[in-house]
């Protein structure tokens, strides 16, 4: 047995020596993973930063538009009353006792109203003769009335309003008993 005075090492030190050697390239070997798992983190951190961001953005965005489509909503509806607003007017200038064209005037401002209505989504609920719907209808009175059937709506009081399949104001109307 040759003993390692010569090289000045003994068994326990040289296993000592290759352990710390291990050891160190563990160590290097984590502290590079460490690296990179830190350097993989600010990126994720740095995305999401980005991501808040770009989301946030675009919910200011979207509530602005938003507020922009509550204000001009009824821009569309409003020109299309401007013809009738004009109708009215120039009716109001005319200073005549003709009573039939004053009528006349009125009846064609009003049908231009009701187009105007009626291209928007409103529909007029006139439902004399028809049978009485409550979910569309009030009633106000009960009367008799031979010549209608019993719950038949014999007369309308109050036109009545649908918006877009949604009931805007029922029709006032009286009901055969």
């Amino acid at each position: 047995m040759q003993n390692n005075e010569s090289t000045g090492t003994t068994g326990a030190e040289e296993g000592l020596s290759a352990a710390e050697a291990a050891l160190n390239a563990d160590l290097e070997a984590l502290s590079q993973q460490l690296a990179q798992a830190e350097t993989a983190a600010a990126e994720m951190r740095d995305t999401l930063l980005r991501e808040r961001a770009e989301l946030e953005n675009q919910r200011r965005r979207l509530q602005r538009d938003l507020e922009q489509a509550r204000k001009f909503a009824n821009e569309r509806l409003l020109s299309d009353l401007l013809p009738v607003c004009d109708g009215l007017e120039g009716g109001l200038a005319v200073e005549t006792a003709d009573v039939a064209a004053m009528r006349q005037g009125l009846d064609l401002t009003y049908k231009a109203l009701l187009k105007v209505a009626e291209s928007n989504g409103l529909k007029a609920l006139k439902p004399t003769n028809q049978p009485f719907n409550p979910e569309l209808h009030q009633a106000v009175s009960l009367v008799d009335s031979p010549a209608h059937a019993s719950g038949t709506v014999v007369n309308t009081l109050q036109t009545g309003y649908v918006l877009n399949d949604r009931l805007l104001r029922p029709a006032m109307v009286v009901v055969a008993n």
